[in-house]
């Protein structure tokens, strides 16, 4: 690379928040030593994204920069590598190029360190150079974020910020100043404490489009360079007349500080600095002479659209259902990829899952290109089929389905493996329209709007889950854990008067303020401070769902005498037509089956009422630590309800995990904690008590039946969609046939529309 590469870097390192990027192919140098090399053994981290503690790292041996194979990786490598860099030590380490793969040498492989050692050098390892991996296995660290007192930080390490803060589009027109998103503007990166330009000599639409894809937004328009350039050549007061005042420009006001030119991306890149480009040295004040600074225009997603073009894309969007979504996630842009095939809705193995791959998932959805490509069901797992595994795009197609990938069999994959994303999406602002006050941590507190530009707290009337995932989500804070009604338990040593009333919301808004609301009026019982809408989030939920096939294969009808049931009786668990039977002769006809809850999200599922507040049920010797877990309902085709009776509160504990590895938490016995252990399942046998639907007297005919889990989202979960579950099913009056199980979410609409205009069974004889 020589001096000038050196140099070139270092400016990198300034300019550009991110990942390092080497411009052509390093010679291939015979392996080292296996002692500790001298002084020029160097490291830094990086890789995309990441923050400034963690990343891929990158050891600088024999005048040539390289990675690390993650082969027999441990903590106490990792360790090594922090102390290396400048942290005290590590809390974990990432395989399988987590951070993105690096270029040129794999120096180490099979690293093996105690975790005391002072050079990595020191280490066992299989020789400077000699490595049998690929960069899709190269390591990652995750240090401490506490320095070593004293360090001497030789080969600084970047600063992550925010995208908008490293790369941004800054507006020149007047009325695009204050408008959110932005979506036009010159290109400025940071430099030192301020922003600087991109000279647009050589510049395309490939370069505009991963500058778009940063921004949030999946595609990249034609600008009108000759306004912009306009703009720069002619003097003020003839710009002024030509251009008018609505397009008045604010260009001519700044001194233009390029740092960039002759950048060229291939337009698959997630990040700028991944393209190819040149600085310029020194004083660049004279630079850029026959271009003028980059302007990019780009294409908003049918979310951040406005307007007349908004309305567009949402009448296309109607045209016919998507083939992909994301479930789970507790921001804007991310979640756990699925999938539609053959009408039904799966998942993606994360097998060679990358940053391309989720950068077409990203961009087909409307946002921007991917900022992480998460495998492991980081985003929870899903259930139904796994439809697709080894996904290999190359950045350009318009769809994942146009990428290669392979069918998978149940051997090849499990949904422990379940791909997720999070994109990019533009800066709306919203975050600075709410804050908390109060609270104990940073994760809890009053809510406090912005309204014009009075701050001020929010009436607790109907604040329910939902509006708490809502107020959540605008503050970046995760998921919902709970929303608090009563908030005199935390400080009010600066409480604001309140300020808005009347807030529901459907739980998928991006902001309050798209909730339904009252209008400039409050309408509140109560605006003292106490009754303050209030908020505790966490960036975890759990997410239950019922085990579809199971209901199907226990179902079943049992005609139970009366005298057996005087303890359903008093919790309920019969129709009101119970009351007038002559008791203890006679029987009612019960619709039993099993009930198997998992929870597969990424926190355990923990009822809202503290232990204080439980019910003690004598009859059945354990307390019920919720009213209302669970609604069993029969429906008719139309919906309307035909049957009562069923049982609805429950005592929660773990029955059974899904891995050896998971431990049971929860029990029932001993006025023992209740709850459902993330990977396990709470198992209600069709032959415990009040485990049915009274259908005594329900008549012959088709009907739905319907089992809603969680139906009062009394407690947060990441994703309420699939907490119901639908069975078509025939009764004759003597036998029951249940067939067609499944979460309410799992089919596509047209499979949905099917399945409730089902015109019913002839027979007992299930197609």
């Amino acid at each position: 690379m020589g001096s000038c590469g050196t140099w070139a870097w270092q400016e990198l390192l300034v300019l550009l928040s991110s990942l390092w990027l080497w411009v052509g192919s390093a010679q291939p140098t015979p392996p080292g030593p296996t002692h500790a090399p001298g002084p020029q053994l160097k490291f830094r981290l990086a890789g995309y994204p990441r923050k400034h503690n963690e990343g891929r790292v990158e050891v600088f041996y024999n005048d040539e920069w390289g990675t690390i194979c993650d082969d027999d990786f441990t903590l106490a490598n990792a360790h090594v590598l922090c102390r290396h860099l400048g942290f005290v030590a590590a809390t974990g380490w990432a395989h399988s190029a987590k951070y993105g793969k690096g270029v040129g040498r794999i120096w180490l492989d099979n690293v093996n360190c105690a975790g005391g050692e002072k050079s990595i050098g020191d280490c066992k390892h299989r020789g400077w150079g000699n490595s049998d991996c690929s960069h899709e296995e190269d390591a990652g660290v995750i240090c401490k974020d506490e320095r070593i007192p004293g360090f001497k930080d030789s080969n600084v390490i970047e600063t992550e910020q925010s995208h908008v803060e490293e790369v941004r589009l800054r507006p020149v027109v007047s009325g695009a100043r204050r408008q959110l998103p932005v979506t036009e503007g010159i290109v400025e990166v940071r430099y030192k404490d301020g922003w600087a330009q991109i000279c647009d000599e050589g510049w395309d639409s490939q370069n505009s489009r991963v500058v778009c894809g940063m921004m949030g937004f999946p595609a990249e328009k034609k600008v009108n360079r000759n306004f912009y350039k306009q703009a720069k050549s002619q003097p003020k007061q003839k710009r002024r007349e030509d251009i008018g005042s609505k397009k008045r420009l604010f260009s001519e006001r700044q001194q233009l500080n390029y740092r960039l030119h002759s950048v060229s991306c291939t337009g698959t890149e997630v990040h700028l600095s991944m393209c190819t480009f040149e600085f310029y040295r020194g004083n660049a004040s004279a630079a850029c002479g026959a271009g003028m600074p980059a302007v990019v225009s780009c294409v908003p997603g049918p979310l951040f659209a406005t307007g007349n073009a908004h309305k567009k894309k949402q009448r296309q969007q109607q045209q016919g259902q998507p083939r992909i979504r994301l479930k789970g996630g507790a921001k804007v842009g991310e979640g756990r990829v699925e999938v539609l095939k053959n009408s039904e809705w799966g998942t993606i193995c994360d097998d060679r899952w990358n940053l391309l791959s989720a950068s077409v998932v990203c961009r087909e959805l409307g946002f921007g290109s991917a900022k992480e490509a998460l495998t492991g069901a980081r985003m929870g797992q899903g259930t139904g089929p796994i439809h697709m595994n080894e996904v290999q795009c190359l950045g350009t197609e318009k769809s994942l389905w146009s990428c290669p990938f392979k069918n998978i069999t149940q051997e090849d994959c499990k949904h422990t493996e379940d791909a997720a994303i999070r994109c990019n999406i533009p800066y709306m602002g919203y975050e600075n329209l709410i804050r908390l006050a109060g609270g104990r941590t940073a994760f809890e507190g009053r809510v406090e709007v912005k309204r014009g530009s009075k701050w001020g707290t929010v009436c607790s009337d109907g604040w329910t889950t939902k509006e708490a995932m809502v107020a959540c989500r605008q503050l970046g804070l995760g998921y919902s854990l709970h929303a608090v009604t009563e908030t005199w338990y935390w400080d009010a040593s600066n409480v604001t008067e309140m300020v808005l009333s009347g807030v529901k919301c459907a739980g998928h808004e991006m902001s309050l303020s798209h909730c339904q609301h009252h209008s400039a009026s409050l309408n509140c019982k109560n605006t003292g401070t106490r009754f303050a809408a209030g908020v505790i989030c966490s960036e975890t939920a759990s997410d239950l769902l019922l085990h579809a096939p199971l209901v199907q294969e226990t179902a079943y009808i049992e005609d139970r005498p009366l005298h057996m049931l005087y303890c359903a009786a008093e919790e309920n668990c019969l129709s009101s037509s119970a009351r007038l039977a002559n008791w203890p002769y006679g029987h009612r006809r019960l619709l039993r089956f099993s009930s198997q809850i998992h929870n597969n999200g990424r926190a355990d599922f923990r009822p809202k009422a503290g232990r204080h507040s439980w019910v003690w049920h004598e009859c059945h010797r354990h307390y019920h630590s919720m009213d209302i877990f669970t609604h069993y309902d029969i429906l008719t085709p139309n919906g309307t309800k035909v049957a009562e009776g069923h049982k609805a509160s429950f005592c929660l504990e773990d029955t059974e995990c899904e891995e050896a590895d998971v431990a049971k938490r929860y029990e029932c016995a001993n006025f023992g904690e209740q709850g459902i252990t993330v990977g396990c399942w709470d198992l209600y046998r069709h032959d415990i008590d009040c485990q049915w639907i009274d259908i005594t007297d329900v008549k012959p005919g088709n009907y739905i039946l319907q089992v809603v889990i969680n139906p009062n989202f009394e407690v947060a979960e990441s994703d309420f969609t699939n907490n119901a579950m639908k069975c078509n099913c025939k009764y004759d009056g003597h036998r029951i046939w249940v067939h067609s199980c499944h979460i309410g979410d799992a089919l596509s609409e047209e499979a949905n529309k099917r399945f409730e205009q089902y015109p019913g069974q002839l027979n007992n004889q299930i197609s």
